[in-house]
């Protein structure tokens, strides 16, 4: 496994598993430490909230915690309540984790592909029938036995019916971790069968920590965290391509509307073309996407706060100063995201699909100008 891509994994930041604090999450926390120590732990937990901000986190926290902590025993001397679900990194369970060893662990995961030489683009029902053998084998030691899901959004059908009826009849001392990006595509079923965790995007101060903690380390944590919309991951991403001095050009070149100025436009399109800045180009067009989201937002609540980038505000307030602008906008934002979608899916030549998406940005800021002069 050592020289595969993990699916769970982000680029430039550390697994989930070797990440040792868990920042801006403290209510969810709290509310799994408190149905522990209730004596009612629920079977299966649903951790849910935007990708990025920790859930896998706080999933490889929780079963660090359940394996490390004793049982009780019904004995004389019964372990001290806990206080916190934190767990030495020196502590066995803690090792075994990192190494992929521990017996009461089950990582359920996109599987590789031998043949493709390429991950799974779903979790099968193959790697869910694994579990009968893992519950077998570990239920010899009398422990608590867990199961991560990372994530419950990538398994087919066949896959969610199976896990359902481990959910529906779960073994004994078995706790079942599912991270779900959109829970709304998981079945009925299966959600109703477990008690949500909700993970919050990050504030700046937690971003600015998780970043350092990361070693991908900011000056600008508060734009930052109103870039990604407080995902740690995509904050990652987003600093490991020089995202925030990207989307500043993205807003010196929308300030130039309704009157664009092609050769920056021209410019920019041309960065982004050729494999090596495949990346970037990926990038570049979710951050036109960012960018109308916020322009679309302006007419109705006013300009962003925090700015992700300096004069992004004063561009916003002008190109959308009402709510009429702010339909505009939000309907060209759904219609941009189509186009861009089927672009890349075709493989449209990059530099022709963000020219023609700055076009119709620039033709509708055009529309909404002409509006208000008059």
């Amino acid at each position: 496994m050592s020289d595969r891509p993990e699916p769970d994994a982000i680029d430039g930041a550390p697994h989930p598993r070797e990440t040792e604090v868990l920042y801006g999450q403290h209510s969810a926390e709290e509310a799994f430490l408190t149905a522990f120590n209730s004596g009612r732990l629920h079977h299966g937990w649903l951790i849910t909230g935007p990708r990025g901000v920790g859930k896998a986190t706080l999933a490889w926290k929780l079963a660090r915690f359940l394996l490390a902590t004793p049982k009780e025993d019904g004995g004389f001397f019964t372990a001290p309540t806990p206080e916190t679900l934190d767990i030495p990194v020196d502590h066995p369970v803690s090792h075994r984790l990192l190494a992929l060893s521990e017996p009461g662990l089950f990582l359920l995961r996109r599987a590789y592909d031998d043949k493709k030489d390429a991950l799974k683009t779903v979790i099968t029902v193959d790697e869910v029938r694994k579990l009968k053998n893992f519950f077998s084998l570990s239920s010899t030691d009398g422990g608590r036995r867990v199961v991560i899901v990372d994530c419950a959004d990538e398994m087919n059908v066949n896959a969610a019916n199976a896990l359902l009826k481990l959910l529906e009849e779960p073994p004994e001392d078995a706790v079942i971790l599912l991270i779900a990006h959109q829970p709304s595509r998981l079945l009925p079923t299966i959600r109703s069968r477990c008690r949500e965790l909700r993970c919050q995007p990050l504030v700046p101060e937690d971003m600015a920590l998780a970043l350092a903690q990361a070693e991908a380390e900011t000056d600008n944590p508060t734009g930052l965290a109103a870039l990604s919309g407080g995902s740690v991951g995509e904050a990652v991403r987003l600093t490991n391509l020089g995202g925030l001095d990207l989307y500043s050009d993205l807003v010196r070149l929308f300030g130039t509307l309704p009157r664009l100025d092609r050769q920056i436009a021209l410019k920019l399109a041309n960065s982004a073309v050729g494999k090596a800045n495949a990346p970037k180009y990926d990038l570049l067009l979710t951050l036109i996407d960012t960018f109308l989201s916020r322009l679309a937002r302006t007419g109705v609540a006013g300009p962003p706060a925090p700015e992700a980038a300096p004069g992004e505000a004063e561009v916003m307030t002008r190109l959308c100063p009402d709510t009429y602008a702010a339909r505009t906008w939000a309907e060209l934002a759904q219609e941009l995201t189509d186009r861009m979608q089927h672009g890349r899916a075709v493989n449209l030549d990059p530099s022709s699909l963000i020219l023609d998406t700055v076009l119709k940005i620039d033709q509708t800021a055009a529309k909404i100008a002409a509006r208000v002069q008059a």
